[in-house]
């Protein structure tokens, strides 16, 4: 039987090197996966005549570091490396023919330097370290949980689907404030020409007659002034506030305050609530359903919410159930997640099908999620519409009063 040595690393992150026998690589490479090891490189032995497998050339140096990449790129590569891994072809194999494959530059160099690290002797989830603008700390430790457990394949592919959900929300919001967007520029013009061309000229004609202009008139010929003659004061009133945002919100505490306000805004707070409830449930299902501990599950997630309020609860509640706490008692005491999902956890822990459970609740919130972004979606145009007409019927008030002013001078000259 033909003999195989290979490199690998264990659930300990160890690398390590052996041999097998199989009938060929993708028996072999199942057979290191039995093993809870990720398969980094594959050589044929036969014979002791070592045979190398047919792969691209590595470059001699480590490509330039990619700054950024936009969700699409980041799911082409997570999508084509599960593929190549699916297939039987080992870490080293699948960075490898990437290099050659993805024609996009940055893809190219992302590609080149993983394989590189790979080759080096670092794990994949430590070289992801090494961008930490372009993978999130839970693309990462989801990745350092499918090395540990022998799972890399199925968590890219559940990586795969994550990412298609955070870019389908993020399309559906970004599409259904376009029209909004629309509406906001179009009334700030209208208004702009109501304020610096029309109201002047109303002005000017009133001081010609010497008539007393009106209340309504004044308020506006005063703002037409403020615009015209001290518009850099608002400018820097702006980012004078901005500054001090930015400040407030580089503190551990300041963060955790405007990212708990954020939570109680009507509509965006409501998705945020429920976008966290549905990655949540997800995510955690899918590490305890692949052997990952609850404790461990629970550390991987803290980072998942992208809320700094939210990450500190999440914290308190690993420690209550590191303190023999169930987890959904230990999230009803801190008030993280609705009541309906805790009593549906709860039964998941009752019934040893918690990994089971936490997919079904994570298909409920997903469908919550799109009805909610839907909902707020046709909301936003009429509340922008309103706003703007109410802007707008306000200075064609302060005109037309002015006009209908002017006109009750001239009927006595008439007679």
């Amino acid at each position: 039987m033909p003999s195989f040595s290979y490199v690998a690393r264990n659930p300990e992150g160890k690398r390590i090197e052996g041999l097998v026998e199989a009938n060929d690589r993708a028996a072999a490479i199942y057979q290191i996966e039995q093993q809870r090891c990720v398969p980094i490189k594959i050589e044929w032995t036969a014979g002791g005549d070592r045979k190398k497998t047919n792969l691209p050339a590595k470059t001699a140096s480590v490509a330039e570091t990619v700054e950024t990449l936009s969700l699409t790129q980041q799911f082409l590569f997570t999508e084509q490396l599960g593929h190549l891994l699916s297939a039987g072809m080992t870490l080293d194999e699948a960075l490898g023919i990437l290099v050659q494959r993805l024609k996009h530059p940055k893809l190219q160099a992302l590609s080149q330097s993983l394989h590189k690290s790979i080759l080096d002797g670092r794990s994949l989830s430590q070289a992801l370290r090494d961008y930490p603008k372009i993978f999130s700390s839970l693309y990462i430790n989801m990745v350092a949980a499918g090395e540990a457990i022998g799972t890399l394949p199925d968590i890219l592919r559940r990586l795969v689907v994550h990412l298609a959900d955070v870019k389908a929300l993020k399309d559906r919001v970004q599409q259904a404030l376009v029209y909004p967007a629309v509406l906001v520029v179009a009334g700030t013009g209208l208004i702009l020409v109501f304020m610096t061309v029309m109201v002047p000229q109303i002005t000017a004609l009133f001081k010609k007659d010497g008539q007393q202009l009106p209340l309504p008139t004044q308020i506006l010929v005063g703002a037409n002034h403020f615009i015209v003659s001290y518009w850099w004061v608002a400018i820097a009133l702006g980012f004078g506030f901005f500054t001090l945002w930015k400040m407030y919100t580089r503190t551990p505490e300041g963060l955790k305050a405007w990212d708990r306000f954020r939570l109680q805004i009507p509509g965006y707070g409501q998705i945020q609530k429920q976008q966290f409830n549905a990655q949540f449930a997800r995510t955690l299902g899918t590490l305890v359903g692949n052997g990952i501990t609850l404790l461990r599950a629970l550390e991987l997630l803290e980072d998942i919410a992208g809320n700094a309020y939210i990450r500190q609860k999440m914290v308190e509640v690993r420690t209550n159930v590191m303190d023999g706490a169930s987890l959904s008692q230990a999230l009803r005491s801190h008030q993280i997640c609705p009541e309906m999902m805790l009593d549906m956890m709860s039964v998941g822990e009752q019934t040893g099908r918690f990994g089971e459970t936490m997919q079904m609740i994570a298909n409920i919130y997903e469908r919550e999620l799109d009805k909610q972004v839907k909902i707020v979606s046709a909301l936003i145009p009429p509340l922008v519409m309103l706003v703007i007409a109410s802007v707008v019927g306000l200075v064609i008030y302060g005109i037309m009063s002015a006009v209908f002013e002017m006109s009750a001078g001239l009927k006595p000259q008439i007679h």
